[in-house]
């Protein structure tokens, strides 16, 4: 069941991620940023949990928060831009 739960977060952080691009706000980098730490701690338990291989299960992670790390920072370049054009 957390391997699904899992699984699901991690998607939907990165669907959100796409979204929070097209149309941030301060609000969706907060979702954002709770979705990234519940597949982080998820990740965690399971790897505990079942003695999972270390290696490659960091280096998925390791993939998944820099790809995550740059869609977050493409939106904050964009938020700025917006904000900027408002005041």
């Amino acid at each position: 069941m957390i391997v699904l739960i899992h699984v699901l977060t991690a998607l939907a952080s990165i669907v959100f991620t796409t979204y929070l691009f097209f149309s941030p706000t301060q609000t969706k980098f907060r979702i954002s940023y709770g979705l990234i730490a519940a597949t982080l701690v998820s990740g965690t338990y399971l790897v505990v949990s079942t003695h999972a291989n270390m290696l490659r299960t960091c280096l998925t992670g390791l993939f998944y928060i820099g790809t995550i790390s740059i869609g977050i920072m493409l939106a904050h370049h964009k938020f700025a831009k917006e904000t900027q054009k408002v005041d």
